[in-house]
């Protein structure tokens, strides 16, 4: 009777070892599923790569004569090297030094706006920098296609849009990649009524600088009025084709209408034409881009 128990309890025993140590191959086997009621622990996912990088290693610049730092240095000449998008002058502090560093802004960074130029000649600025491969493209135009001869001459919204449109997709069909910020067109109204308090500026204005906002600076007429408000308009109308136009594109980002908000005071205009941006001004110009550049998120 002893011996079959202690039989028993063998058979016994070894039946539970053997179950136990099945169950142990499907706990940890490779090609077993993990029991029922436990949980497998998930490996990390990887990060998403962010769409917009803060820190690109190379600019190009497109645009008018701002960018070019026009009557910055002299009277009715360029001077880029104190523009706020790739210039090298120390006050300016440009975007690209910002950025780049100096010796970095000198040898990635490129220049190729035109004094006088308008939303139209923007695609072929845009094919140009493309030629450099650039990881940033910086763009502030419009105030020309605004500072024509009269109101009535002003560039219609409608082709600025098609225009914009045209610059992006050239940019686009090259350098799908490439960031653009887009800067808002300044407030002309204001530069106006800054200059007009110099009798100088106001001489140099005579020569042909944006006529549809500065021609007879002095006048406050109902006619004036309605003329300088036409363009004041307009401008307003242009920046939010631009804002619009940027929203489209996950790499570009619009300022914010920082620009335009900026309140020029006579230090941040030239002093040759009371109008275009002087170093100091050239200098905000670069903090507004570097901040909107820089920022964890899109400025709203």
């Amino acid at each position: 009777m002893r011996n079959r128990s202690h039989r028993s309890r063998a058979v016994l025993a070894i039946a539970v070892a053997a179950l136990l140590g099945v169950a142990g191959c499907d706990a940890t086997g490779d090609n077993s599923p993990a029991p029922r009621g436990t949980t497998a622990k998930a490996l990390p996912s990887p990060k998403p790569t962010p769409t917009w990088d803060r820190s690109p290693e190379s600019v190009a610049a497109v645009g008018d004569s701002i960018t070019r730092g026009f009557d910055a240095c002299t009277v009715l000449s360029d001077c880029p090297e104190v523009s706020w998008a790739t210039g090298s002058d120390a006050q300016v502090n440009s975007l690209a030094v910002r950025l780049l560093g100096k010796a970095g802004a000198a040898t990635h960074s490129w220049n190729y706006a035109v004094t006088g130029a308008r939303m139209a000649d923007l695609p072929g600025q845009m094919a140009q920098a493309a030629t450099r491969k650039p990881e940033l493209v910086t763009v502030m135009a419009g105030a020309n296609d605004a500072c024509r001869s009269s109101a009535s001459a002003m560039t219609s919204v409608a082709d600025f849009r098609a225009e914009f449109e045209d610059a992006m997709d050239t940019l686009r069909s090259a350098l799908p990649k490439t960031q653009v910020y887009v800067s808002s067109v300044p407030d002309l109204k204001r530069l106006w009524s800054q200059g007009r308090t110099n009798q100088l500026g106001k001489q140099v204005w005579k020569l042909g600088i944006c006529p549809s906002m500065l021609g007879n600076p002095d006048a406050l007429d109902a006619a004036a009025t309605l003329r300088r408000g036409k363009v004041q308009d307009r401008v307003e109308a242009y920046n939010k084709v631009l804002e619009d136009v940027c929203a489209q594109d996950r790499r570009c980002r619009f300022d914010g209408g920082a620009v335009f908000d900026y309140r020029f005071g006579t230090d941040q205009l030239s002093h040759w034409d009371w109008f275009h941006p002087s170093k100091d001004g050239q200098a905000h110009l670069a903090e507004i881009a570097y901040r909107t550049v820089t920022a964890r998120r899109p400025v709203t």
